[in-house]
């Protein structure tokens, strides 16, 4: 699974995380992508999920569907470490949101 951190999350996501999502991106620093319309196209064409603390990619999600997948972050302003343990304790979850084909969409926590 191929995740691509949005803008507004940490460009060291995908360094801590490679062990469990190692193809994985951040849109800003690995990709120079613009806003939310040029991460959509990119994570669509190239097979990513999106993960996200923006709410604008849950509209786009229940507008367009899948694919891409989306990553909905609840989690406040805190330490990076925290949505990387977030994202440790859901692997389950994103398999199953994998897995699901009618499932687009996964908020955390």
């Amino acid at each position: 699974m191929k995740l691509l951190f949005d803008e507004n999350l940490s460009p060291q996501l995908p360094r801590l995380l490679q062990d469990l999502y190692p193809e994985s991106r951040h849109a800003r620093r690995d990709l120079n992508l613009g806003r939310d319309y040029g991460i959509w196209d990119y994570a669509k064409d190239y097979d990513f999920y999106i993960v996200t603390k923006d709410g604008d990619f849950k509209d786009l999600s229940n507008r367009y569907g899948q694919p891409p997948k989306v990553i909905l972050i609840r989690l406040g302003n805190g330490p990076v470490e925290k949505v990387a343990a977030l994202l440790r304790e859901c692997y389950l979850d994103l398999l199953d949101l994998k897995r699901d084909e009618s499932r687009g969409l996964l908020e955390l926590p």
